[in-house]
């Protein structure tokens, strides 16, 4: 869990009787995650879930296969099945004496005979390889053998054509998929593939999720003609909560808490025994109606930095501990600003939940893809533009890139992931991050 004494000490540096010292110097998102990260310690509870149930889960061991995949050689084509020594040339004739469906075993083969043989069932013995029917004709019927179709071979096959090694997917006693993985849906496949009906997955991280400011109203409470002056719908809330549940978390949605201190507090006491995150947007700041801060300080500990990102500079983290018991949950705070909230979401709180979960890889790797735009007059800071693939495949950029324009994340597919003061020239290959990746 978290480092409480290492909080509390980057706290006071930063803080002294509460007045502020020398401001800082802007915090590079590489040394911001980092520190998160170093905070983090794995779930260590776990349940059985169904196999069916398991898409996005957590392995929380390696998975071994008990046996062979495919068990036994077996066909992939419809055909024949046949020795290639009986088939040194096209025009090659066999007599037929057996049929293999998928799920029956045939008996041996013998010198100038074949099976008719479906996709998946298993080879016989003596045979060699497998000739697809389009390949294939039948001639007539051996009245000498009773009824035995005849074939003709019209090409010559290569040893082991078209045919499954067993073993060649999976090796009995290999880890298939190790500790860590996020189960996808190929995954669930391949976990079934080797006969498991349950996964045992780390526990979902619960997390509380609550938004600060007298200016929120929730949509359907208040008709756009009604607003007040100054009021603006919780958007935050909406994808923030979209955002959790897909990262496999048990949300907890605390709603909207007034700007009142002592609400604040019992707010954030109650969710410190109840939850690993207390995650909210807006109002961790130093304004006097800005009481998160003095909240979540005076339950355990908070680091407020300014990160040198655009969107998203200011970012908190730090911890609550529940008096009720020795229970602590971690405290993260996002910009209110809702493009920046969205990008400090995927950029700092997403790899935390998946390290938390376990995951073994917790960081996207960027496409590099050419711009087809120019920015000539880059912000020092590291900037995270909308962007969108063009058909040329290239990606064009969102006209407004303020931290505002929620239509931008909507409109596009993915950010360019720009450092500081880099202009950029159409043609320029750049880092793109899709949000498909992170939307998973």
């Amino acid at each position: 869990m978290l480092s409480k004494p290492t909080l509390r000490n980057i706290a006071i540096e930063l803080m002294t009787d509460n007045k502020v010292t020398k401001r800082p110097p802007l915090m590079s998102l590489d040394e911001a995650l980092s520190a998160v990260l170093k905070e983090v310690s794995v779930l260590t509870q776990t349940e059985w879930v169904n196999t069916f149930e398991a898409d996005g889960r957590v392995l929380s061991h390696d998975l071994v296969s008990g046996l062979h995949v495919p068990p036994q050689d077996n066909s992939s084509m419809d055909g024949y099945a046949v020795r290639v020594e009986d088939v040194v040339h096209s025009g090659a004739s066999l007599k037929v004496t057996q049929r293999i469906p998928a799920g029956q075993h045939g008996h041996a083969l013998n010198p100038g005979e074949a099976a008719r043989i479906f996709t998946g069932a298993p080879i016989p013995p003596g045979a060699n390889a497998v000739v697809m029917q389009e390949d294939t004709q039948v001639t007539s019927t051996d009245n000498a053998a009773a009824g035995v179709p005849v074939i003709v071979v019209n090409t010559v096959p290569g040893l082991g054509q078209w045919i499954r090694r067993s073993g060649e997917d999976v090796s009995q006693g290999a880890v298939v998929l190790p500790k860590g993985t996020r189960l996808d849906p190929a995954a669930l496949g391949l976990a079934a593939s080797i006969g498991l009906a349950q996964l045992e997955v780390t526990r979902k991280p619960r997390v509380a999720l609550f938004s600060t400011g007298d200016e929120l109203v929730m949509p359907g409470d208040v008709a756009p003609e009604n607003m007040r002056p100054g009021a603006i719908y919780n958007s935050n809330r909406f994808f923030l909560r979209a955002l959790l549940v897909r990262l496999g978390c048990e949300v907890t949605d605390l709603g909207i808490v007034p700007d009142k201190f002592e609400t604040t507090l019992s707010v954030l006491r109650d969710a410190a025994l109840h939850h690993d995150l207390v995650l909210t947007s807006g109002g961790v700041s130093v304004g006097e109606e800005d009481h998160v801060k003095p909240a979540v300080e005076a339950l355990g500990g908070l680091n407020l930095w300014q990160i040198s990102m655009k969107p998203g500079k200011p970012f908190a983290f730090g911890f609550l501990q529940s008096q009720a018991s020795a229970h602590s949950a971690f405290f993260m705070g996002l910009p209110g600003n809702p493009v920046s909230s969205f990008v400090t979401f995927q950029l700092l709180v997403r790899p935390f939940l998946l390290a938390l979960q376990g995951v073994s890889k917790v960081h996207t790797e960027p496409l590099h893809l050419k711009a087809n735009f120019d920015m000539p007059k880059p912000d020092k800071r590291r900037e995270f533009l909308r962007v969108k693939r063009n058909s040329q495949g290239g990606l064009d950029l969102f006209p407004n890139q303020s931290s505002g324009v929620l239509t931008s994340v909507v409109w596009g597919d993915g950010v360019v992931d720009n450092p500081g003061s880099n202009a950029i020239q159409s043609g320029d290959l750049v880092y793109f991050y899709p949000f498909s990746e992170w939307l998973q």
